[in-house]
């Protein structure tokens, strides 16, 4: 039986407008698992970003509760969850968010120096490893503007891992890049997930989400759809797509 690692209970969030609600998630209840890459899809406007945001404490639900390691995230005080993101979770995005006077090497280990759960000695250790790791080591003393678009996500993987989050979430991480790029970079997660990385990844896009094991459809703010896979390949991606075309076709996506 897997072992859930962060939970939601009634999840909602809304936003006032024009003398009014708007519910952006309604009433959403979810799981996730020790060792899963979970993808949320969904169209634009479905909320799918929303419910992320609301599940890693980086947005405040309106009501219901997220459970992560016994605690209720979402009765944690801002430093609280200041530290729970810094330390426990890694975020990676479609707006990369590189530090521009830093040099790559350094933007990876600013997160780790912060943190302090390892010592110097340790995060350069690790730092290194993900430099070979992510193929980024020839450019570690580059600024961000000498890189490419796919170095700088793969940069941006790394500094989220630095920390050995128990979590990853990943909002469209590919969604700004060409086709030879994204393919890199899913290739990546795909491997960290498969060392043992959980990950939580909102993608529209379903040539990403064929890297799931497991894929939750949201629709208006409330997950309508679940679909278990098994762990991607290259040899059963064709047959994979296939499936997960139907599945999608079937919710009307």
């Amino acid at each position: 039986m897997k072992k859930t690692i962060l939970s939601a209970k009634g999840l909602c969030k809304s936003f006032a407008h024009n003398g009014g609600q708007v519910h952006i998630i309604s009433d959403a209840d979810i799981e996730l698992y020790e060792g899963d890459f979970t993808v949320i899809m969904g169209a634009s406007g479905s909320g799918k970003s929303t419910m992320m945001y609301a599940l890693s404490g980086m947005d405040r639900a309106t009501s219901g509760e997220v459970m992560y390691n016994g605690s209720n995230i979402t009765a944690m005080k801002e430093r609280e969850l200041s530290r729970l993101r810094c330390t426990e979770f890694g975020f990676v995005f479609q707006q990369i968010h590189l530090v521009s006077n830093l040099s790559i090497y350094e933007n990876i280990t600013v997160p780790a120096y912060h943190a302090k759960k390892y010592s110097v000695s340790q995060v350069r250790e690790y730092a290194d490893k993900l430099l070979e790791k992510m193929n980024i080591s020839h450019i570690r003393t580059h600024l961000p503007s000498q890189c490419s678009g796919g170095e700088q996500q793969r940069c941006a993987i790394a500094r989220a891992l630095i920390n050995r989050p128990v979590l990853l979430f990943a909002d469209e991480p590919t969604g700004a890049l060409n086709r030879k790029n994204t393919t890199e970079v899913l290739d990546l997660l795909t491997e960290c997930n498969r060392d043992g990385q959980s990950i939580l990844m909102v993608t529209h896009d379903m040539r990403a989400s064929l890297r799931a094991t497991r894929i939750l459809y949201i629709e208006d703010g409330k997950i309508t759809g679940e679909l278990a896979l098994p762990p991607y390949s290259a040899e059963n991606e064709k047959s994979r797509e296939t499936q997960v075309g139907a599945w999608l076709t079937s919710l009307e996506w």
